[in-house]
């Protein structure tokens, strides 16, 4: 396979990373200074740079409280971006982190996954490759929560009095979307007009559409919980760094 994708598979940077570590020249296989496109096998010896291992400590995580009105990635329709919120003043006071905030923090941000304009809660943008794989590569098995308050027709007040047990199930094993069945999901009520939903993968409106499958409409959504890091007290609108000894 390409050096690239080995590296990657090998969790040692991203396939960008990897590229343009290899353009550096910090990168060795079997001892000689890997050529870009390079082929390996699984028995060749790969050496990185104490340079690259050095670049790739000075990356951030960003949890941010993503409000509603603000997308997650590029701006869209005159809306803006989340990446916006970060900077020293919407720094949460309580960041228990020592990293002090620089513009070449913004560098490469990217979120690692979605959240709609009009869904709020935890958002993780990143510089680190390894941390957008584990998050939003194919073979991710990191867990999202989800609060989701509902309406069922009419029905605003004590919907889970309503709501048929045949759909319940459903919104955990049964739904296709976009042509492919979806991954066993856990869905059960956090209260009578709220549910918890916790999802292993990310559609585009994913939680919004499952609903309307079963005739309820969202009303609210808030991601509370990515992997093993909680939203926890996070304002909305602010954000901190993932701590070192943090992990999803």
């Amino acid at each position: 396979m390409r050096l690239n994708k080995r590296m990657a598979d090998l969790g040692l940077c991203s396939r960008r990373e990897a590229d343009d570590w290899i353009a550096q020249g910090w990168v060795r296989v079997n001892g000689q200074v890997a050529a870009m496109g390079l082929q390996v096998g699984p028995h060749d010896r790969i050496d990185v740079d104490r340079a690259a291992q050095g670049h790739q400590r000075q990356q951030v995580t960003i949890l941010l409280h993503k409000p509603m009105g603000y997308v997650s990635g590029q701006a869209e329709d005159g809306h803006t971006p989340a990446v916006a919120l970060i900077n020293p003043r919407t720094h949460w006071k309580d960041d228990e982190s020592r990293t002090r905030f620089s513009p070449a923090q913004l560098k490469g941000l990217a979120p690692c996954g979605r959240l709609d304009i009009d869904s709020v809660g935890l958002l993780v943008l990143t510089q680190d490759g390894r941390v957008a794989r584990q998050l939003i590569g194919e073979d991710s098995t990191v867990d999202k929560e989800y609060l989701v308050r509902v309406q069922y027709g009419d029905r605003a007040q004590d919907v889970r009095a309503v709501f048929p047990a045949d759909k319940l199930a459903l919104l955990n094993h049964g739904l296709a979307l976009d042509g492919q069945q979806l991954k066993p999901a856990v869905v059960e009520w956090q209260n009578p007009e709220q549910l918890r939903f916790v999802l292993r993968e990310g559609k585009k409106r994913q939680i919004r559409r499952m609903c309307e499958l079963v005739g309820l409409k969202v009303v609210g959504l808030k991601r509370i919980r990515i992997g093993q890091v909680l939203l926890g007290k996070l304002p909305p609108g602010q954000w901190r760094y993932l701590a070192p000894g943090e992990r999803f």
